[in-house]
C-alpha cells in the first residue's frame, strides 16, 4: 500500500504537466521561453519582484512570509511563482503572479505534508546550484538556492 501512495505522488506531477496546460493561464499577459535564463526572463517582466511578492502576500494576509519562489514560466506563461505562509499557518498557499501585468492568475492550496515532501527536491536543486557555481564560476539562477 505504501509503494502504491509512494508511485501516486511521484507520478501526479508528470501526469498533470501531461494534461496540458492549465485553464488558469490561458489569459496570462506575457509568453515566456522555459528554456531562458532567468535575467532573460527578467528583463521581459513589467511587473517587479517586490510588487509580485507584495501581490502574493496578500492573498495570506498581515504578517505572512514568502518561503520560496520567484520569476518563472509556468504552461507557456511567464509568472512569478512564491510559496506564501500566512502568519502562524502550517500550510502554504502557491501564488501565481502574472509578470506582465501583476495580476494573480492561481492560487494553490499545499498542505503542511506537501511542503515537506518537496524540501528534499529543494535541496537537490540548490546542490546543484551551488555544484553549477563551483564548475562554471558563474552565479546560480537557482531559485531553490538559499539567499
Amino acid at each position: 500500500m505504501k509503494r502504491f501512495i509512494l508511485a501516486a505522488l511521484v507520478a501526479a506531477p508528470f501526469a498533470a504537466y501531461a494534461a496540458g496546460p492549465s485553464a488558469s493561464f490561458k489569459d496570462c499577459s506575457t509568453k515566456g521561453d522555459r528554456l531562458a535564463k532567468k535575467a532573460d526572463l527578467m528583463k521581459q517582466a513589467k511587473v517587479s519582484e517586490a510588487d509580485a511578492k507584495k501581490t502574493a502576500m496578500g492573498v495570506a494576509g498581515e504578517g505572512s512570509s514568502v518561503v520560496k519562489g520567484g520569476i518563472e514560466v509556468e504552461s507557456g506563461c511567464l509568472v512569478y511563482s512564491y510559496h506564501v505562509k500566512a502568519k502562524g499557518a502550517k500550510d502554504q498557499t502557491e501564488v501565481f503572479v502574472d509578470a506582465g501585468n501583476g495580476k494573480i492568475l492561481k492560487t494553490e492550496h499545499e498542505s503542511a505534508m506537501r511542503a515537506a515532501a518537496e524540501k528534499p527536491v529543494d535541496k537537490t536543486k540548490e546542490v546543484a546550484g551551488k555544484t553549477k557555481e563551483k564548475v562554471t564560476g558563474e552565479k546560480s539562477t537557482n531559485q531553490s538556492m538559499t539567499k
